[in-house]
Protein backbone atom coordinates (compact mmCIF):
# COMPACT_ATOMS: atom_id res chain seq x y z
CA UNK A 1 0.00 0.00 0.00
CA UNK A 2 1.14 3.55 -0.78
CA UNK A 3 2.12 6.07 1.93
CA UNK A 4 1.22 9.48 1.82
CA UNK A 5 4.54 11.44 3.15
CA UNK A 6 4.19 14.76 3.69
CA UNK A 7 6.92 17.33 3.78
CA UNK A 8 7.09 21.09 5.09
CA UNK A 9 9.31 23.86 5.96
CA UNK A 10 8.94 27.81 6.76
CA UNK A 11 9.60 30.33 4.02
CA UNK A 12 13.18 29.70 2.89
CA UNK A 13 13.95 26.27 4.45
CA UNK A 14 14.88 25.01 1.28
CA UNK A 15 12.20 22.32 1.02
CA UNK A 16 11.67 22.69 -2.76
CA UNK A 17 15.59 21.93 -2.72
CA UNK A 18 14.66 18.95 -0.86
CA UNK A 19 11.21 18.08 -2.77
CA UNK A 20 13.21 18.40 -6.10
CA UNK A 21 15.96 15.86 -4.70
CA UNK A 22 13.27 13.51 -3.65
CA UNK A 23 11.49 13.08 -7.08
CA UNK A 24 15.28 13.02 -8.71
CA UNK A 25 15.17 9.06 -6.93
CA UNK A 26 12.04 8.77 -8.62
CA UNK A 27 9.29 9.41 -6.03
CA UNK A 28 6.30 10.58 -7.14
CA UNK A 29 5.85 14.57 -5.54
CA UNK A 30 2.75 16.26 -5.23
CA UNK A 31 3.41 20.48 -4.72
CA UNK A 32 0.42 21.57 -3.13
CA UNK A 33 1.32 25.17 -3.91
CA UNK A 34 1.47 24.45 -7.92
CA UNK A 35 -1.90 22.68 -7.46
CA UNK A 36 -3.27 25.79 -5.84
CA UNK A 37 -2.30 28.07 -8.85
CA UNK A 38 -3.61 24.99 -10.85
CA UNK A 39 -7.10 24.82 -9.38
CA UNK A 40 -7.68 28.26 -9.85
CA UNK A 41 -7.98 28.24 -13.35
CA UNK A 42 -10.93 25.84 -12.76
CA UNK A 43 -13.68 27.21 -14.22
CA UNK A 44 -16.29 26.54 -10.56
CA UNK A 45 -13.67 27.75 -8.76
CA UNK A 46 -12.54 30.87 -10.79
CA UNK A 47 -16.90 31.66 -10.28
CA UNK A 48 -16.63 30.73 -7.03
CA UNK A 49 -13.68 33.00 -6.14
CA UNK A 50 -14.46 35.92 -8.58
CA UNK A 51 -18.47 35.48 -6.08
CA UNK A 52 -16.47 35.88 -3.10
CA UNK A 53 -14.42 39.47 -4.02
CA UNK A 54 -17.83 40.48 -5.72
CA UNK A 55 -16.54 40.14 -9.31
CA UNK A 56 -13.49 42.59 -8.87
CA UNK A 57 -10.54 39.75 -8.80
CA UNK A 58 -10.94 39.11 -12.89
CA UNK A 59 -8.47 39.49 -16.02
CA UNK A 60 -9.56 40.18 -18.92
CA UNK A 61 -9.02 37.36 -20.49
CA UNK A 62 -11.02 35.73 -17.40
CA UNK A 63 -8.84 34.43 -14.94
CA UNK A 64 -8.16 35.21 -11.61
CA UNK A 65 -6.17 38.23 -10.72
CA UNK A 66 -4.14 36.74 -8.02
CA UNK A 67 -1.96 39.05 -7.15
CA UNK A 68 -4.85 41.37 -6.32
CA UNK A 69 -6.41 38.68 -4.54
CA UNK A 70 -3.01 37.98 -2.34
CA UNK A 71 -2.85 41.89 -1.53
CA UNK A 72 -6.72 42.26 -0.90
CA UNK A 73 -6.60 38.35 1.64
CA UNK A 74 -2.82 39.44 3.20
CA UNK A 75 -3.89 41.41 6.05
CA UNK A 76 -7.94 39.83 6.26
CA UNK A 77 -8.24 36.42 7.75
CA UNK A 78 -12.17 36.21 6.95
CA UNK A 79 -11.47 36.87 3.65
CA UNK A 80 -8.17 34.87 3.48
CA UNK A 81 -10.00 31.66 5.25
CA UNK A 82 -13.19 31.85 2.75
CA UNK A 83 -10.69 31.98 0.04
CA UNK A 84 -9.35 28.57 1.47
CA UNK A 85 -12.53 27.05 2.15
CA UNK A 86 -12.85 27.24 -1.70
CA UNK A 87 -9.51 26.48 -2.94
CA UNK A 88 -8.59 23.72 -0.36
CA UNK A 89 -11.05 21.46 -1.57
CA UNK A 90 -10.32 21.59 -4.75
CA UNK A 91 -6.90 21.00 -4.32
CA UNK A 92 -7.33 18.05 -1.97
CA UNK A 93 -9.91 16.41 -4.86
CA UNK A 94 -6.74 16.94 -7.34
CA UNK A 95 -4.58 15.50 -4.64
CA UNK A 96 -6.57 12.17 -4.55
CA UNK A 97 -6.46 12.30 -8.63
CA UNK A 98 -2.71 12.30 -8.10
CA UNK A 99 -2.72 9.28 -5.31
CA UNK A 100 -4.72 7.17 -7.53
CA UNK A 101 -2.17 7.50 -10.52
CA UNK A 102 0.73 6.79 -8.07
CA UNK A 103 -1.21 3.78 -6.31
CA UNK A 104 2.21 1.80 -7.82
CA UNK A 105 4.61 3.81 -5.64
CA UNK A 106 5.55 2.69 -2.37
CA UNK A 107 5.91 6.49 -1.27
CA UNK A 108 3.74 9.22 -2.26
CA UNK A 109 5.31 12.72 -1.38
CA UNK A 110 3.25 15.69 -0.86
CA UNK A 111 4.76 19.15 -0.32
CA UNK A 112 2.82 21.92 1.34
CA UNK A 113 4.08 25.35 3.25
CA UNK A 114 1.15 24.85 5.32
CA UNK A 115 0.65 21.19 6.03
CA UNK A 116 0.63 21.90 10.01
CA UNK A 117 -1.49 24.47 9.59
CA UNK A 118 -4.01 23.28 7.56
CA UNK A 119 -4.63 19.92 8.89
CA UNK A 120 -3.43 17.91 6.22
CA UNK A 121 -0.59 16.35 8.17
CA UNK A 122 -3.58 14.33 9.38
CA UNK A 123 -3.94 12.21 6.10
CA UNK A 124 -0.39 11.67 5.59
CA UNK A 125 1.50 8.38 7.27
CA UNK A 126 4.55 10.46 8.45
CA UNK A 127 5.95 14.11 7.87
CA UNK A 128 9.48 15.76 6.89
CA UNK A 129 10.13 19.44 8.51
CA UNK A 130 12.79 20.80 6.96
CA UNK A 131 14.31 23.51 9.10
CA UNK A 132 16.93 26.06 8.60
CA UNK A 133 18.18 28.25 10.94
CA UNK A 134 15.50 31.90 11.19
CA UNK A 135 18.90 34.17 10.06
CA UNK A 136 19.94 31.39 7.11
CA UNK A 137 16.05 31.38 6.07
CA UNK A 138 16.04 35.33 6.02
CA UNK A 139 19.34 35.86 3.95
CA UNK A 140 18.19 33.03 1.41
CA UNK A 141 14.55 34.88 0.62
CA UNK A 142 16.19 37.85 0.79
CA UNK A 143 18.27 36.95 -2.25
CA UNK A 144 15.92 34.68 -3.69
CA UNK A 145 13.05 37.39 -3.91
CA UNK A 146 14.57 41.05 -3.60
CA UNK A 147 12.91 41.85 -0.64
CA UNK A 148 13.11 43.39 2.46
CA UNK A 149 14.05 41.60 5.31
CA UNK A 150 10.98 43.12 6.80
CA UNK A 151 8.80 41.63 4.25
CA UNK A 152 10.35 38.27 4.94
CA UNK A 153 9.27 38.48 8.75
CA UNK A 154 5.79 39.54 7.49
CA UNK A 155 5.32 36.75 5.47
CA UNK A 156 6.86 34.27 8.67
CA UNK A 157 4.15 35.49 10.57
CA UNK A 158 1.18 33.39 9.02
CA UNK A 159 3.68 30.31 9.61
CA UNK A 160 3.87 28.14 12.66
CA UNK A 161 7.29 28.11 14.31
CA UNK A 162 10.16 25.27 13.41
CA UNK A 163 9.75 24.20 17.40
CA UNK A 164 5.80 24.03 16.80
CA UNK A 165 6.33 21.73 13.82
CA UNK A 166 8.52 19.87 15.56
CA UNK A 167 6.33 18.77 17.86
CA UNK A 168 4.19 17.54 15.19
CA UNK A 169 6.56 16.17 12.41
CA UNK A 170 7.61 12.31 12.03
CA UNK A 171 10.93 13.57 10.53
CA UNK A 172 13.43 16.52 11.02
CA UNK A 173 16.19 17.51 8.94
CA UNK A 174 18.18 20.48 9.01
CA UNK A 175 19.04 21.86 5.62
CA UNK A 176 22.18 23.74 6.20
CA UNK A 177 24.64 21.75 4.31
CA UNK A 178 22.82 19.99 1.21
CA UNK A 179 24.96 17.22 1.07
CA UNK A 180 23.96 15.88 4.83
CA UNK A 181 20.43 17.14 4.29
CA UNK A 182 20.41 14.66 1.59
CA UNK A 183 21.73 11.92 3.55
CA UNK A 184 19.16 12.44 6.47
CA UNK A 185 16.60 12.20 3.22
CA UNK A 186 17.82 8.73 2.07
CA UNK A 187 17.74 7.28 5.81
CA UNK A 188 14.19 8.88 6.29
CA UNK A 189 13.02 7.27 2.81
CA UNK A 190 14.91 4.02 3.89
CA UNK A 191 12.94 3.82 7.24
CA UNK A 192 9.62 4.99 5.21
CA UNK A 193 10.23 1.74 3.13
CA UNK A 194 11.19 -0.87 6.06
CA UNK A 195 8.00 0.01 8.15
Amino acid sequence: MTKIIGVTGGIGSGKTTIVNYIHTKGYPVYIADEAGKKVMQQPKVIQQVNALFEGKVLLDDGSLDRSKIASLVFNDEQLLSALNQIVHPAVASDFEEFKKQNSQQPLVFKEAAILFESGSYKDCDATILITAPLNVRIDRVVKRDGISKEAVLQRMKNQLTDEEKQKLATFTVENMELNHAFKSIDEIIDKLLIK
